[in-house]
């Protein structure tokens, strides 16, 4: 029960971390879809649709996945099923949201 209490702890920390201040706000237009993934492909989308910084985070906040992203098309096969935080960057705007992969 305790190691349950420390994983939620650490998972919400991780969260709170990566909430930080962004000097130009969030993207415009920004989608993230499907979440949960099952499928190994996420696609993100933004009103700009301008080339983007994919980083991916697990919940230790390690790096585990760094791209750069041209289409909408993101391919995860490569990581594990789990709880991650997913941040993209465009031009001089970030947004940072929660992903599930199933």
């Amino acid at each position: 029960m305790k190691n349950c209490y420390l994983i939620l702890t650490l998972l919400f920390t991780v969260i709170a971390l990566a909430q930080e201040p962004k000097a130009s706000g969030d993207i415009d237009g920004f989608t993230l879809y499907p979440n949960p993934v099952t499928n190994g492909k996420v696609y993100v989308n933004t009103a700009e649709n301008a080339p983007k910084t994919v980083l991916i985070f697990d919940v230790l906040g390690t790096q585990v996945l760094q791209r750069k992203l041209i289409g909408s098309e993101l391919s995860l096969s490569d990581l594990d099923a789990g709880v991650y935080i997913l941040r993209v960057i465009e031009k001089d705007k970030v947004a940072t949201r929660k992903l599930i992969i199933k």
